[in-house]
């Protein structure tokens, strides 16, 4: 009996900590989504369909938020597939990004990057 007990207590914990991770890595702070590290969170125009046109140099300037292999969906953020399998965070249907030239949190220096790059909006 213990056994079950302790059992259902880890999967409800795991469930749990799922969606807490889940709200504690997309949030918004100056009307703006943002990472856990309460860096700023982007959008891609040439994206489309849920599906990432950013791949291999581009997602090293631009880095994919990954999320779990489990990770399910909530509310606005679902999870799309990359090229390579992996998985992504997308807010809307639209994959999310950070950009390696932000260097704090705060930073938006990739808003409106050659008009096809925007800060997320919630």
């Amino acid at each position: 009996m213990r056994k079950h007990i302790a059992a259902a207590l880890a999967l409800t914990s795991a469930a749990l900590f799922s969606a807490g991770a889940l709200a504690q890595a997309v949030k918004t702070q100056d009307g703006v989504l943002v990472n856990s590290a309460g860096m700023t969170l982007y959008t891609f125009d040439k994206d489309s369909g849920g599906k990432s046109a950013c791949n291999d140099q581009c997602a090293k300037i631009w880095p994919p938020l990954m999320a779990s292999a489990d990770a399910k969906p909530m509310g606005d953020l679902t999870v799309i597939t990359r090229d390579d399998g992996t998985k992504q965070w997308a807010s809307k249907g639209k994959p999310l990004y950070t950009y390696a030239k932000d260097a704090k949190a705060g930073d938006k220096t990739g808003d409106n990057f050659k008009e096809v790059w925007h800060a997320a909006k919630p």
